[in-house]
């Protein structure tokens, strides 16, 4: 579902960033904890500026891409330059006038929920920028994996970014970690919600998964891991293709 005006705070600061000022994007997790995030700026950043797991990752990207969560478009606008027929989605209106201003030539306005084959079929499912997260949790990862799995080519890959939050001595983070799995939930399934200036976001669950986790993610749904690319502090980049049955 879109984001109201009031509620994106993603997509204003991405723009006023883009406009020339210093963004300071809030991310507020639910148990108290607050962080200012790379944020804005990182989301416009150009392929010279990206960590070298990334630059990797993306060499992997080929025909026609659907960008999940293009956010400001620094990997669709890359792979557009490239020659590759580009579709960035977003459920941040003003983060796609920020593509769109920037030179993307195909945008929609959409959730990951959102996505289904009308969109057309995929060589390449692009989740960059951590955003394997958008999955949620396992459940709704499985059942989205399946239906990608629908809309891509034979030998499509889906290159996502995702955190092992294991990787981590600091007694807040290992505290809620604890508190999720109490709750029956994965350790990594965050509850968070950004802020800049006057607006934010509501509330919503975003999921980082350790690489046993992805494993256990994957079984069913069609996708096996190609290749992981292993950034800093537990950052990695999956590499999925299809499964081949005899």
């Amino acid at each position: 579902m879109a984001l109201k005006d009031h509620q994106d705070a993603f997509g204003h600061g991405i723009y006023d960033q883009y406009m020339g000022e210093a963004v300071d994007e809030v991310i507020e997790r639910e148990d108290g904890y607050i962080d200012v995030s790379e944020g804005p700026e990182s989301y416009l950043s150009n392929f010279e500026d990206w960590p070298k797991h990334v630059q990797s990752a993306i060499r992997h990207a080929k025909g026609k891409v659907l960008d999940i969560g293009c956010g400001g478009g620094r990997h669709s606008l890359y792979l557009q330059d490239k020659g590759m027929d580009v579709l960035g989605i977003d459920n941040s209106p003003m983060a796609l006038r920020c593509c769109r201003e920037r030179g993307l030539k195909k945008t929609r306005l959409m959730s990951i929920t959102e996505i289904t084959k009308s969109l057309g079929t995929f060589d390449t499912i692009l989740m960059m920028g951590n955003n394997f997260g958008l999955f949620a949790n396992a459940k709704r990862a499985k059942r989205l994996l399946k239906k990608f799995h629908g809309m891509t080519t034979s030998d499509a890959y889906l290159i996502a970014e995702s955190m092992d939050v294991y990787q981590t001595d600091k007694k807040y983070h290992l505290d809620y970690q604890a508190w999720n799995r109490k709750r029956g939930r994965m350790s990594g399934q965050v509850r968070i919600r950004a802020r800049y200036l006057n607006y934010c976001t509501p509330w919503f669950d975003y999921l980082m998964v350790s690489k046993p986790e992805l494993e256990e993610i994957l079984v069913g749904t069609g996708w096996k891991v190609k290749k992981f690319l292993n950034g800093r502090h537990g950052i990695y980049v999956m590499i999925l293709e299809k499964e081949v049955h005899p």
